[in-house]
């Protein structure tokens, strides 16, 4: 997957170097049971992803394992339900209370997820 080069929003995440040079940007706030919430979710996605490798392995019929990738998107889609939730609830809301320039690249990032998001 691609990363994007573009600068953020001034106000929209906290940048701290990395060891290879490059910016990483954090959110401002995260809701601390969000957190624990996606992240056991997550481990649960690794274990069904484990179980998708398994069954390709093993020649499982296509249909079975049709129906785990799609347990899996959805509880993808469950995780970033909760990373929007988040983002607008921290970040999002603090950039659109900055200067108009800070508020319109908020908004402008925001439409980009949600175009590369739905897409």
């Amino acid at each position: 997957m691609a990363r994007s080069r573009e600068k953020p929003p001034p106000s929209a995440a906290v940048s701290e170097p990395e060891s290879s040079g490059a910016s990483v940007r954090h959110a401002h706030g995260v809701d601390p049971q969000i957190k624990e919430s996606n992240l056991k979710r997550l481990r649960r996605i690794e274990g069904q992803v484990r179980g998708l490798h398994k069954m390709v392995e093993e020649d499982r019929y296509c249909p079975d394992i049709l129906m785990q990738v799609a347990s899996v998107q959805e509880a993808l889609k469950g995780v970033s339900r909760e990373l929007v939730r988040n983002h607008l609830s921290h970040c999002a809301r603090r950039a659109l209370k900055g200067s108009d320039t800070e508020a319109q690249s908020a908004i402008d990032e925001l439409v980009a997820v949600w175009s590369k998001h739905a897409g």
